[in-house]
C-alpha cells in the first residue's frame, strides 16, 4: 500500500502514459503566448499537439512569457493527499531556474500546520525537464518497493546532483532574444555554424551554463553523446532521457548514438515548454545518471562554464 504521492511540476517533462503508470500527479505551468494565456500540461490532452503548436508560434515570432506556480496553487493540488492521510513528495525546477520552489516551500509550511502528522518533501530537482522526471521516476520505483517518503526524500538530495542534463540549441536567436548572449555573437555564430553545448551545473542552485561550443549540428549531438561517454554510470543499466524541441529526427540519431555506447532504455519526448521557451525549437538535450556535478569538472571545463546562466528565473 502506497503511502505518499508524488508531485511534480508540469516542467518535469515525464511523458504522458508514464505520468499515469507510475501515478505522478503534474501541477501545470501557465504562460502567455502573444495576447493568449496556456496551460504548459493538460491530462487528457496529448503533450505532443501542445509542445508542436507553441514551437511553431515560437518559429512565427510570438511574445512567451512564462510564470511561476504559485503558494496557494501548490496547496490546492497537494490537499487531497494530505485530506487522505498520505505524505507527499514534490519535485520541483531548479531553483536556480525558477522561483517557484520557494513557492513550494511556503506551501508546506502552511500545509504541514493545516495537516498536523503530515509531512511534504518539498525537493529541488537541481534540474530542468526530464532531469527533474527521471529523479521522480527513481522516487516512485522506492515508493513502489515499499520505502518511506523519508527515505525516498533522502535519496533523492543525496543524487540529485548524479542526475546530469546537456543540451545543444538549433538557433542562437532565442539565447540573444533572453539576454544569454550578444547580438554580435549570435550573428557571428549563426555565420560561422557555431552550435553551444550547454549543462547544468553544481552550483546550491543549480543553472544552466555554456560548456562548450561544436561546429555544426552533427556535432553538437556528438558532444552531447560524448557527455553520456564520459559521465554514465552504468550506461546499459539505467533509464535515459532526449528530449527536443520539435526536432524529432536530431533526437532520434542522438539515441542511436549513446545506443552505441551501451544505453538500452530511452525516452525521447518533446521539450518542457517553461524552459524551452528560452532556448527555442531545434534544441535537444540528453539526461542521464552519472558522476557528481559537484567538483566533477576539470579546471578547464569550469572555465568553459564561467559564463552566464543561460535561463531567466520564471
Amino acid at each position: 500500500m502506497k503511502t505518499f504521492d508524488i508531485y511534480v511540476d508540469s516542467g518535469a517533462n515525464i511523458p504522458d502514459g508514464t505520468v499515469a503508470e507510475r501515478d505522478i500527479r503534474v501541477i501545470s505551468f501557465h504562460m502567455t503566448v502573444g495576447e493568449e494565456e496556456r496551460i504548459c500540461y493538460e491530462p487528457g490532452v496529448p503533450f505532443e499537439h501542445i509542445a508542436k503548436r507553441f514551437y511553431d508560434d515560437m518559429r512565427a515570432g510570438a511574445e512567451i512569457k512564462t510564470s511561476l506556480i504559485n503558494t496557494e496553487t501548490f496547496c490546492d493540488a497537494l490537499r487531497p493527499s494530505l485530506e487522505e492521510k498520505r505524505d507527499v513528495l514534490l519535485f520541483t525546477i531548479s531553483s536556480g531556474i525558477s522561483a517557484t520552489n520557494k513557492q513550494a516551500q511556503e506551501a508546506k509550511a502552511i500545509l504541514e500546520k493545516e495537516y498536523r502528522g503530515r509531512k511534504v518533501y518539498v525537493l529541488d530537482s537541481a534540474n530542468a525537464s526530464m532531469g527533474e522526471g527521471l529523479l521522480a521516476l527513481r522516487a516512485a520505483d522506492l515508493r513502489d518497493l515499499g520505502e518511506s517518503a523519508e527515505t525516498a526524500a533522502e535519496w533523492v538530495r543525496e543524487n540529485a546532483y548524479r542526475m546530469n542534463s546537456y543540451l545543444t540549441v538549433g538557433d542562437l536567436k532565442y539565447l540573444k532574444r533572453t539576454g544569454r548572449i550578444s547580438t554580435t555573437l549570435a550573428i557571428a555564430g549563426t555565420l560561422l555554424n557555431i552550435k553551444p553545448v550547454l549543462r547544468a551545473d553544481g552550483g546550491e542552485h543549480a543553472k544552466i551554463v555554456f560548456f562548450g561550443k561544436a561546429r555544426g549540428r552533427r556535432k553538437a549531438l556528438q558532444a552531447l553523446a560524448d557527455a553520456y561517454r564520459e559521465r554514465a554510470f552504468e550506461p546499459a543499466n539505467q533509464t535515459v532521457a532526449i528530449c527536443h524541441c520539435d526536432c524529432e529526427e536530431d533526437a532520434l540519431a542522438l539515441a542511436d548514438m549513446i545506443r552505441e555506447i551501451g544505453a538500452k532504455e530511452i525516452i525521447v519526448e518533446y521539450y518542457d515548454l517553461c524552459t524551452g521557451s528560452h532556448v527555442g525549437p531545434g534544441t535537444v538535450a540528453l539526461f542521464f545518471y552519472g558522476k557528481d556535478r559537484r567538483g566533477s569538472f576539470s579546471p578547464s571545463e569550469e572555465k568553459q562554464a564561467a559564463g552566464k546562466p543561460v535561463t531567466d528565473r520564471a
